[in-house]
C-alpha cells in the first residue's frame, strides 16, 4: 500500500513538474530557491572542495535539458554507516540548535559537537582569506538581516575559499572506524545523490545502501538507518528522476 501511495504521488509531481517552467532569475535572496545556474555553480563549488564528490550525467534517456549533459546531479559513495538510529539513543547527542539572529527561528548543526568536540570552545574556525573576513565585517554591520544571493557569493570569492569544517569532517569519515575490541567494524555504506528538484526549485538528497557485502539494502533496513520521526513521512522511497531501476530513499524538499 505503501509503495503504491508513494507511486502515485511520485506520478502526480512528476505532472506538476514538467508543466512548471523553469527559474530563469535568481530569487535565492528572497525564499532561498535556486536556478539550475545557481545548482550547477554549488555543485561545482562542492566538487572542488571535497573530491569525494563528482558529477554524474545518468541514463541517457533521463537527461534534463535545462542541466548540462555532464552536470544532471552530484554523487558521492561508499559513505559509511555504522550504527543503526536506535543505537544513537544511547550516545552522546551530536547536534545543536543554532539560533538565528532574530532568536525567533533556528536550524540543526547535526554534527556540531561531531567536529568541535576536541575544541576549547564553540567557536566556528575562521577562514583565514581576507575576502571572507570582509564579507564577516559587511555582515556585522548589517541590520537589516538580508541574505546575500548567489550572484554576490560568486562575486565575493567565497566559491574559492576552503571550508575548514567540511575539511575535518570528511578526513574523520574516511578514517578507518575500529571497535574497541580492535576489530574493523562491519558497517553498512550509502552512495548519497543529490539531484535538481525542477518542481521545488532546490536540491534533493538520494540515498542507495549496501550492507557489509555490498549487496543493496531492503526497504525496512534503509529505515531503521532514519530517524522514525521520519521515516516514511520525509523520507521516503521514490524513483530517482536520473537512473532507471529500484526506488531510492529520498528526502522531501518541500518547506
Amino acid at each position: 500500500m505503501e509503495s503504491l501511495i508513494n507511486t502515485v504521488k511520485g506520478s502526480a509531481l512528476g505532472v506538476a513538474e514538467f508543466f512548471t517552467p523553469v527559474l530563469k532569475e535568481s530569487k535565492f535572496k528572497e525564499t532561498g530557491v535556486l536556478t539550475p545556474e545557481e545548482f550547477v555553480a554549488a555543485g561545482d563549488h562542492l566538487v572542488h572542495h571535497c573530491p569525494t564528490w563528482q558529477w554524474a550525467s545518468g541514463d541517457e534517456g533521463m537527461l534534463k535539458s535545462y542541466l548540462p549533459k555532464d552536470k544532471q546531479f552530484l554523487l558521492t559513495r561508499n559513505v559509511s554507516c555504522t550504527r543503526r538510529c536506535k543505537q544513537l539513543d544511547t550516545l552522546d547527542p551530536l547536534e545543536k540548535i543554532l539560533e538565528d539572529n532574530d532568536g525567533e527561528e533556528g536550524w540543526v548543526d547535526t554534527h556540531h559537537y561531531y567536529v568541535n568536540k576536541e575544541r576549547d570552545d564553540d567557536k566556528v574556525t575562521e577562514m583565514t582569506t581576507e575576502t571572507v573576513k570582509e564579507v564577516e565585517r559587511d555582515d556585522e554591520s548589517d541590520d537589516d538581516g538580508e541574505a546575500a544571493d548567489m550572484e554576490s557569493f560568486e562575486e565575493n570569492g567565497l566559491l574559492d575559499c576552503e571550508d575548514v569544517a567540511v575539511a575535518q569532517v570528511t578526513k574523520k569519515m574516511e578514517s578507518v572506524e575500529v571497535a574497541s575490541s580492535g576489530e574493523i567494524l562491519q558497517t553498512r555504506t550509502y552512495d548519497l545523490h543529490i539531484t535538481y528538484d525542477k518542481y521545488y526549485q532546490t536540491p534533493r538528497l538520494w540515498m542507495c545502501g549496501y550492507d557489509e557485502n555490498r549487496k543493496p539494502l531492503t526497504v525496512e533496513q534503509v529505515y531503521e538507518d532514519v530517524s522514525q520521526d521520519h521515516a516514511r513521512k520525509t523520507v521516503t522511497m521514490e524513483s530517482h528522476p536520473h537512473l532507471p531501476g529500484p526506488l531510492m530513499a529520498s528526502v522531501h524538499p518541500c518547506r
